[in-house]
């Protein structure tokens, strides 16, 4: 599904990613770990046209994403969250859902009246309800987004990035300020969104949370691949308990 090939990044003198390569297929579920400033979310803004890389490439589905904007590149299919939550606050659930999809409805085309803007919306409607039932949200369309809980909120930004049928799904520490009742509903979602064929970048900090969901991992430090493997072979590799497990950690995350 995507392919990032030696992807480097240089602000002025500061390497943030060095060499950088990863591959994540269709309906797979990949995490990328490391310490903070490893240049995590550094990989996420490459991928997505926030930043245009030093070096190396970016294919997904074939098609070069290094040159695209931000724009481009989500109308190809690449959604992503956020690590903190950004939602539309005046907004009502179902209608957070439907910003995603203003291209889909244009605003003067609905208020014009001009023909199939109505039933364009009434399918968009349907889409958004479609999605929170999904993702467990329906009984709260109408609520203000921001009434709802923390972890539903982040549920409710997933749902949103959804709507626009990505193929590849980027997660900036979805389980941050979840308590363990809320990170295993988020579990259970992450993997239904696997199943429907979508291929999940997911960068987080709770190791029980990654180690238990992702297929492979990809561990960072100092912008540099230090080790990649199942969660198996990361949490025992020397380099990943030094740079960043621990030896505590490392032991309490054995079998």
């Amino acid at each position: 599904m995507i392919s990032i090939s030696h992807l480097t990044v240089r602000f002025g003198g500061l390497i943030a990613l060095n060499d950088f390569s990863l591959q994540v297929p269709a309906g797979g579920l990949i995490g990328l770990i490391g310490p903070n400033g490893a240049g995590k979310t550094t990989v996420f803004n490459l991928i997505t046209g926030v930043y245009k890389p030093t070096s190396g490439t970016i294919l997904f589905n074939n098609q070069a994403l290094s040159q695209l904007s931000s724009s481009a590149i989500a109308r190809k299919g690449v959604a992503r969250t956020f690590q903190n939550i950004r939602l539309f606050k005046g907004l009502s659930v179902l209608d957070n859902l439907l910003c995603a999809c203003y291209r889909d409805n244009p605003f003067f085309s609905t208020i014009l009246c001009l023909p199939g803007a109505f039933r364009r919306h009434k399918s968009l409607i349907k889409k958004a309800e479609d999605m929170l039932d999904f993702v467990g949200l329906l009984p709260y369309k109408n609520a203000v987004a921001t009434s709802l809980s923390y972890g539903f909120q982040r549920k409710l930004e997933i749902a949103r990035a959804l709507m626009i049928n990505p193929r590849l799904l980027l997660l900036d520490e979805p389980a941050a300020g979840m308590n363990p009742t809320e990170k295993d509903s988020l579990s259970h979602l992450v993997k239904k969104i696997s199943q429907r064929d979508v291929a999940i970048l997911l960068i987080e900090h709770d190791m029980k949370f990654v180690m238990e969901l992702c297929q492979t991992i990809t561990v960072l430090d100092y912008g540099e691949i230090i080790c990649s493997g199942t969660a198996d072979q990361v949490q025992s590799d020397p380099r990943v308990i030094e740079a960043y497990l621990g030896q505590d950690l490392s032991k309490d995350l054995e079998p």
